[in-house]
């Protein structure tokens, strides 16, 4: 579970590591008064995503009526699809350097990975890998002073400013282990006026153990719209931002079928896996939530296990006869009452596949002619 920047932010603060001065705002006229009492801003729009300076959900303001104006703006747009229901103003700080650290799991060790770094403010993937300073954790013994300090070390830091970066790591993994986290990133780590501030944070906690933590930690609803339509059925539904709506029965199968549309040359606009036993008004279901996302064309994959193809097969002949279905619906039917599935959908005059590649080339072909 993703944590909003100002939650990792208060938790940060909760726990000993400085963050700028700033207060959360849902509406812009709240934001005049607070900019008239600590002068020029960073405003930041509160968003899931990463890259918002990019795609230009953080402004700069140095008075109050361009403050305000600068948050009503921001609070009226979008920021990757998302939208901006909230900011965070913060005090602007004057930065005299820029760090990274990060706390993450290394999957293959099982262990806690510590990736440090005295390039900090641009997006980590772009450091080269001789800049970066990485230490495996010992679970048992936990991150030790004398490690923080080989890390400052390595990162070429001395005197007060490497103690107190060695003091955050300190902190930072302690948060890391009170909150099972999954990834917490402060990026960058400022140093201003001689002192060190959490200036962007982020945290991924494992949802799975944030009832122990009560209102410590808010739970954060990350799915759209679309996709608490689909967990309510008890669909698993990713909505992605490609050309072809995809529903398989099986995660294996699901994404396999991504896969071969990657590789056919087009996208695929979700992640659908109806399930090894849906029945055939879920599954009905299942194809009103795929048109409603407006994709170029469907590709329905079917292996017939638990699942009967001739119920599919109904499913898909109700809801072509009670919707006006606008886009290409290629189907592949194979396994358990393959035969009454294929043969229910040629009396309504439904071509069906049995042959994977086949399915997803056609699919592709619609979309081609359609944006042709």
């Amino acid at each position: 579970m993703n944590l909003y920047e100002y939650m990792a932010k208060e938790i940060f603060r909760n726990n000993g590591i400085s963050v700028p001065i700033g207060q959360v705002f849902t509406s812009a006229e709240e934001v005049t008064d607070f900019v008239a009492q600590i002068g020029p801003v960073v405003i930041k729009s509160q968003v899931l995503s990463g890259g918002r300076g990019k795609a230009g959900g953080i402004k700069i303001a140095s008075n109050p009526q361009e403050a305000t104006e600068k948050a009503r703006k921001l609070l009226s747009t979008e920021i990757k699809g998302l939208k901006v229901d909230l900011i965070l103003v913060e005090q602007k700080l004057i930065i005299e350097k820029e760090l990274y650290l990060a706390i993450t799991y290394d999957g293959a060790r099982r262990k806690p990975l510590l990736i440090a770094s005295a390039a900090g403010g641009v997006e980590i993937e772009q450091v080269a890998e001789e800049l970066l300073v990485k230490r495996l954790i010992d679970i048992n013994i936990g991150l030790q002073p004398y490690a923080a300090r080989e890390v400052t070390r390595q990162l070429g830091l001395n005197g007060q400013i490497a103690k107190d970066v060695a003091d955050i790591m300190l902190k930072l993994y302690h948060i890391f282990r009170k909150y099972d986290a999954e990834l917490i990133e402060i990026n960058p780590l400022a140093v201003a006026d001689s002192q060190t501030f959490a200036v962007d944070g982020k945290m991924t906690i494992d949802f799975e153990a944030a009832f122990r933590f009560g209102k410590d930690v808010p739970l954060v609803e990350e799915k759209t719209a679309v996709e608490r339509r689909a967990a309510e059925l008890g669909i698993s539904y990713v909505e992605l931002d490609g050309e072809i709506g995809v529903m398989a029965n099986g995660a294996g199968i699901t994404m396999a079928t991504l896969d071969l549309i990657n590789e056919f040359g087009s996208s695929s606009r979700n992640f659908m896996d109806a399930g090894g036993g849906a029945s055939m008004e879920a599954t009905a279901k299942a194809l009103e939530i795929l048109l409603s996302t407006r994709p170029k064309a469907i590709l329905i994959n079917i292996f017939g296990g638990i699942t009967r193809c001739d119920d599919v097969a109904r499913a898909i002949i109700q809801v072509k006869e009670t919707m006006d279905i606008q886009v290409p619906v290629v189907i592949r039917l194979v396994g358990t009452n393959e035969e009454a599935g294929i043969a229910l959908l040629s009396e309504y005059g439904i071509e069906s596949y049995r042959k994977f590649d086949e399915a997803v080339a056609k699919a592709i072909t619609f979309v081609k002619a359609k944006g042709a």
